[in-house]
């Protein structure tokens, strides 16, 4: 549980605008739909992803790095690592587990004829979709235990998008769909309270010192 206190004194180190930026972006972000990257070779193309998370409301991103040790490419997620929640896994059957033990649907990325067009998509149920290496696409693991398959129209020669292009068509397309929903996709109040001090905390300057000061007075 927050401390409200704590939080309340905290947000007074915060400028009127960066707490109303906080209440508005809080309210447009959503944890009914995820994304997960399996294994990018080219490190700003998962950063490029993180960044559209962010753009479009996802607050989370789950990165498979089961070949590929690497850190994030902060030029082009251009900050978005403090605003979004990166987890990390070393092994991909570690990420579908964790996903569905959280309720989420399975849903792999891929041109394949067998795959449903972004259009004909359910939003009414929790929903983590997967992207692959640029090359190879997502492992046989991923496909094996997808529950559903997902693919963009495309009507030209190339039958492929990069990665980052592909998240973001699909992130905005399915965030637009939800939002324009009745379907109850926002942050909990709780989870409204974790994110503001959790902002705060990656936001206000020497944190430590403050939060060290304040818990002398109080306890």
């Amino acid at each position: 549980m927050i401390d409200k206190d704590l939080l309340e004194h905290l947000e007074g180190y915060l400028t009127e605008r960066r707490r109303g930026l906080f209440t508005k972006v809080l309210a447009q972000r959503t944890r009914h739909f995820t994304v997960a990257v399996e294994d990018v070779y080219q490190l700003h193309n998962t950063s490029a992803v993180m960044r559209s998370c962010d753009v479009f409301g996802l607050q989370d991103i789950h990165v498979v790095e089961a070949r590929l040790g690497k850190k994030m490419d902060r030029e082009i997620a251009m900050g978005a690592q403090k605003w979004v929640d990166i987890h990390r896994y070393n092994e991909t059957q570690q990420c579908i587990d964790t996903l569905k033990s959280q309720g989420y649907r399975i849903i792999a990325t891929t041109p394949h004829e067998d795959s449903q067009y972004i259009q004909d998509f359910d939003i009414t149920q929790k929903a983590a979709f997967f992207f692959g290496k640029e090359t190879e696409g997502l492992s046989e693991e991923v496909l094996a235990q997808a529950d559903e398959f997902l693919k963009i129209p495309m009507v030209g020669f190339t039958e492929s998008l990069n990665i980052s292009v592909s998240a973001a068509i699909t992130i905005q397309h399915v965030t637009n769909l939800l939002r324009n929903s009745e379907i109850k996709w926002q942050f909990t109040e709780e989870e409204n309270l974790e994110k503001r001090f959790d902002w705060c905390k990656k936001t206000i300057k020497s944190i430590d010192d403050i939060l060290k000061r304040y818990h002398e007075l109080h306890y």
